[in-house]
Formats: C-alpha cells, sequence, structure tokens
C-alpha cells in the first residue's frame, strides 16, 4: 500500500489486517515497516505492506528512499511486489495524483483507491472514473476506509492481481497502449500539468468548502481563540488522566494485590516464593497499574490527529516555533514525542532542511513521552494533595502534571533557540500545510491503536521490567549470612546504590533512588519497578507494596519534586541514544545532547529541592 500522508492509507491497512499486523524495523535502518495478513475471498491470505506516505521517489528524505527501494525489489531481505494499492484523497485529487506516473512506471498490477468518496459527493465534488479507468489503464475503487465501505473491491483487486496467470496478463496489458499513455517526465512542472490534463479530462469537480470546517477553523486558526481553545484541550487532557483513570487503576491494582496475596498464601516459604512475590510481582505489578493512564492520553492523541486538529495545531504552533528558529512541519515530530521519542525522531524526517532536522531531533527528548507518565503520576499521587484548583476544571494534581508537561516544553524551546543561533545557526525555511477537513474518528480505528499501545507497553514490561526485577532481587540476596539474605542494607545491590549516594545526596535521594535513576537508563518507567522490588523485599510481607505510603517515608515534597523535574530533564533512556546516532550518522550529537541533558537535570533538581 503507498499513498500520500492524509490520504487514509493506514486506515484502510487496520480495516483490512484488523490485529493481524507485525511492525518491525527495514533491513538496515530504523524506519518502520507494517505487515498484516489479509484474508481473501478464495480463503488465502497475503501480506500487505504499509509503506510510509510520501509525495513521491525523489529520495529526498528517507522515507522516500525507502519507498522507492522496496517497490523496486532492491530492498535487502524483501522480494519485490506482486501488486500494489495506490490510495489517494479524491477530494484533493489533483495534488494527489502526484504519486501516480511513478507508480505505474513500475508496470506492476496496481489499484488506484479513491477513498473519502462519501465526502466528495457530499460537498458537490464529482469524479468520472470511467475517464480516469481510460486515461492511466489500471482499475480503480471508491471507498470510505473508516466506514468500511469499498474494501471488498480492494480484497476482489488482491485476489485477482496475485494470481500468477492474472498477474503476467496485468502486466502484459500495461505495455499495451491504453488510451492516452503517461509521457516519461522527469521535470516536477511537467508531471503537474499532465496531472491536470488528467484530471481535467476525468471532468473532476472540487468539491466545495465545508461551511462546518471553515466555521471551526476561523475558531481554532483564530490568532487570540486558537491558542485558548488549545490550552483548554490540553487541561481537559491532564484532568481526565487523574479522574477518568482512577475507577480503572483501582481495578487493575485489585487485581495485582488479589493474585499476589493469592500466590503467597498458596505457595511455601522459599527462596522462589521470594522471587515470585517479593521481587517479580512487586516490581511488575508496580507498573501495571499506570497502563489506564497511558491510554487516556493516547486516546486523546488518537482522537485529535484523526479529527484533523493536529494540523492545526501544527499551524498554531508555527507562529511561535518560527522566532525559535524552527519551522512548523518540526511541530508533528515534537507532537508524537508524546507518545515515544523514539518514533518522534524517525518522524524528524520530514524537515527537509539538515539543520533544522538536527534541531528537531536534538530537543525531542524533552517532550514528555509516556515512559514518564508512571514517574510523575506516582510522585504526585504520593505528594500532592487531592485539592481543587480551579473548581472542576482543575485539580492540584493536574495542575502539577501540566507544569511538568510545560518544563519539558519550556526547555526544547529554549535549547532550540540557543541551537539555532550558535552550532545549528541557518535561517528558518517557510512552512506549508495542506490542511485535511475534520472527520469524526473511526472508534476502530482508535481502539486498534489503543490495543497496539497496551501490546507495546506490555512487551516492554514483560521484557524490560520482568528482567530488571529479577537481576535486582539477585542482588539482595547476597552476601550470604547464616540466617539465609542479608538486611537490604548490607546486600550487594545496596552497596552499589550507595556508591553513587554521595553524588545524588544533594538532591534529597538515597541509595534506593541512585539504583533507580541507573536502571532507569534502560527505560525510564523501570524506575518504578526498581522501587516496587527494593521495597518489596526490604518489607517483605504477604500483602502488596503500596509504593506511595513507603516513598512518603523515605522522601520529602522537596526531594520528590526533584526527581519529578530530574525525569523532565534527563535522557533516561538508551533506546533513544542509539537512535539518534544511527540518525545523526555519529557519537557527536548523541553525547552533547546526553551530557547536556544530564546537566540540565541535574541543576533543576537541586534548584527544584531548595525552592520547595
Amino acid at each position: 500500500m503507498i499513498g500520500p500522508p492524509n490520504s487514509g492509507k493506514t486506515t484502510l491497512f487496520n480495516r483490512l489486517t484488523g490485529l493481524r499486523q507485525k511492525v518491525a524495523n527495514y533491513p538496515g535502518v530504523t524506519v518502520e515497516k507494517h505487515v498484516g495478513r489479509v484474508r481473501l475471498p478464495d480463503e488465502r491470505e497475503v501480506d500487505l505492506v504499509d509503506l510510509p506516505g510520501v509525495h513521491g521517489f525523489s529520495a529526498r528524505t528517507l522515507d522516500e528512499k525507502i519507498t522507492r527501494d522496496v517497490l523496486e525489489g532492491r530492498m535487502e531481505g524483501l522480494r519485490a511486489p506482486d501488486a500494489l494499492v495506490l490510495i489517494v484523497d479524491c477530494t484533493r485529487l489533483e495534488s494527489q495524483l502526484m504519486l501516480v506516473e511513478p507508480v505505474l512506471e513500475l508496470k506492476l498490477p496496481t489499484l488506484l483507491v479513491l477513498n473519502m468518496a462519501d465526502e466528495l459527493e457530499a460537498r458537490g465534488g464529482k469524479v468520472d472514473d470511467a475517464a480516469l479507468v481510460r486515461r492511466l489503464g489500471v482499475q480503480i475503487a471508491r471507498t470510505n476506509a473508516r466506514a468500511g465501505v469499498g474494501v471488498d473491491a480492494v480484497t476482489n483487486f488482491l485476489s485477482h492481481a496475485t494470481i500468477r496467470e492474472s498477474r503476467d496478463e496485468a502486466i502484459r496489458l500495461r505495455n499495451v497502449p491504453q488510451g492516452v499513455q503517461l509521457p516519461m517526465m522527469d521535470a516536477f512542472a511537467a508531471r503537474r500539468r499532465h496531472v491536470g490534463e488528467v484530471v481535467e479530462e476525468a471532468g473532476f469537480v472540487a468539491p466545495g468548502p465545508s461551511a462546518f470546517s471553515e466555521k471551526l477553523d476561523s475558531l481554532f486558526l483564530h490568532r487570540v481563540w486558537g491558542p485558548l481553545v488549545f490550552l483548554a484541550v490540553v487541561l481537559l487532557v491532564f484532568q481526565a488522566i487523574f479522574t477518568w483513570a482512577v475507577p480503572l487503576m483501582d481495578g487493575v491494582e485489585f487485581v495485582i494485590a488479589s493474585s499476589g496475596e493469592w500466590l503467597a498464601a498458596t505457595m511455601p516459604e522459599s527462596w522462589f516464593r521470594s522471587l515470585l512475590i517479593d521481587g517479580v510481582w512487586a516490581g511488575v505489578g508496580s507498573v501495571l497499574v499506570f497502563l489506564p493512564q497511558i491510554l487516556i492520553l493516547f486516546l486523546f492523541l488518537g482522537v485529535l490527529e484523526d479529527s484533523g486538529y493536529m494540523a492545526r495545531a501544527a499551524v498554531i504552533a508555527d507562529r511561535m516555533m518560527y522566532r525559535v528558529g524552527l519551522q512548523g512541519r518540526a511541530f508533528l515530530p515534537l507532537l508524537s514525542g508524546y507518545a515515544c521519542a523514539v518514533p518522534a525522531i524517525l518522524a524528524a524526517r520530514t524537515v527537509e532542511d539538515e539543520r533544522d532536522r538536527i534541531a528537531t531531533i536534538f530537543v525531542t527528548p524533552f517532550m514528555t513521552c509516556s515512559a514518564r507518565l508512571p514517574v510523575y503520576v506516582l510522585l504526585i499521587a504520593a505528594f500532592i494533595p487531592q485539592e481543587s484548583l480551579l473548581g472542576s476544571l482543575l485539580g492540584k494534581r493536574a495542575a502539577v502534571l501540566l507544569g511538568l508537561y510545560g518544563l519539558g516544553i519550556v526547555a526544547a524551546v529554549g535549547t532550540a533557540f540557543l541551537l539555532k543561533r550558535t552550532l545549528l545557526r541557518a535561517n528558518p525555511t517557510s512552512f506549508l500545510m495542506e490542511l485535511p477537513p475534520y472527520r469524526i474518528p473511526a472508534a476502530r480505528s482508535i481502539g486498534l491503536r489503543l490495543l497496539d499501545r497496551s501490546g507495546i507497553f506490555l512487551r516492554r514490561v514483560g521484557r524490560i521490567i520482568f528482567t530488571v526485577a529479577i537481576v535486582l532481587w539477585a542482588l539482595t540476596q547476597f552476601p550470604r549470612t547464616d540466617a539465609g539474605a542479608p538486611p537490604i542494607d548490607d546486600s550487594a545491590l545496596a552497596r552499589m546504590g550507595q556508591l553513587i549516594e554521595p553524588a545524588i545526596e544533594p538532591l534529597g535521594f538515597d541509595w534506593r533512588i541512585g539504583v533507580g535513576l541507573v536502571t532507569s537508563l534502560a527505560a525510564r518507567e523501570v524506575i518504578i519497578g526498581t522501587l516496587g522490588t527494593i521495597y518489596g523485599v526490604e518489607d517483605a510481607t504477604d500483602d502488596s507494596i503500596v509504593l506511595q505510603e513507603v516513598l512518603r517515608r523515605d522522601l520529602t515534597t522537596a526531594s520528590a519534586i526533584g526527581l519529578m523535574v530530574f525525569f523532565a530533564f534527563a535522557l533516561q533512556c538508551m533506546s533513544t541514544v542509539a537512535v539518534m546516532r544511527r540518525e545523526t550518522a555519529g557519537w557527536k550529537w548523541p553525547i552533547l545532547q546526553f551530557t547536556y541533558m544530564l546537566v540540565l537535570a541535574y541543576g533543576g533538581a537541586f534548584i527544584a529541592v531548595r525552592i520547595f
């Protein structure tokens, strides 16, 4: 599947494959590939690859190069495709068809999918499908991917095109002149003129502007009201994280606690019982509790993105980003940094200017990723009272969380301003974005996204935190004494933590927090599992360890705020360091980035502890 960005390609991919998807990297590069299994009407199954959204094959960006190499069968480890599904937004047919000529030059069985056909008709637009077929020599299907309309035509094409005889015949026919053949053109302006001729011959009438969209844009893109609406949306998101998630978190915590108590009661006293209950259950269980809040964050992000509002937010942000030296196109990678910095850094490839791209990559880790959220929520719930600040609109806890997100934004903006006037000095470039129409998000698409996010979170918990919990528990068991395991303060783990305690003592942190800071280099949320394991061994009982209570015992409010500030700034993620090294082709920028953020984190925590 290939198509321009915002054409509905991924929505159609999800509709065709459902949950039968897997995500991996292309061989040798960090670009993600999405592969799904599609069951055809004849009961056969085929692999469907969702390529990155691109406007052409000029290879100005890595996404375009990868797409071209895959389609031409030059990607190592992947065979050439049997057939292509080219999906376009038919409400913007002229600009979207710029991709059709290089695709047809591949001479593969191709289906041109005119997506969002319902919007075209509803807004008075039209196009003659038969004329397009004659002019382009391809099959055409009209779809509404969000509602699943026209999907059968796509599966029927796949069924026919993947039968060898049909595929060979389709390729043979593509070599026979049909109507007016597409000329071989390299120049962009030649190409655009030719696409104009194609859509004119097909009788394309662009749909009229949506009165509803125009009214919304008059509010959302207003110089004054636009930013205020954006702020209101942000307040709603953070308030929801601390209100809507409470019943779900209580339910998850009850299940974890009940199952832990049941296991503890049914197992005899042994080293394995200690490992399972005090180590794994206390460590992994303490992180799983925060899954509902992460999903609520992604629910809002999905709704805002699929509705078309995020593109408007990028336009609003461009006004400020231009002043610090970045372009509005950098807003989308920075925004995706709220999910995870790794794909956000990869998304910075859409920024064509190399200096702007590196600046975007450098500041992206300041965006508060979902891995920071459990740390913030744990400490806020433990040390910030549940009190109202602006009536029912905003509570103290939500305000602190909002402040931490804002702290990351201020650090990112300030760092970008500094970089663009020193190491990456350059004139800011112009920003042009085609705004998609407003749409009602599809529940199925949002649901699949949340399931995918749940899977990613659970895999991280199962792989990283589970492993760390076992290693930490083992370190608490040595050196052995006559009574068995040593007291926690005399264990090998404590001795390791006490080595770095003098460095972090000015921040109000003890060796337990020090161990958590080291282990969180694997992934930020690992600190919660680390503390759960440490306190689980230290206060081993048949009951689950409630981290909030023991943290209130060992930390002051000032040191807790200092820890939150430290996590707001520090680059506690080796995956981010690794992907930045690959994206910048060396260690210069990753080392500078890690050192800069560590110094900022230590200094910020040091100041916070003394202020509060």
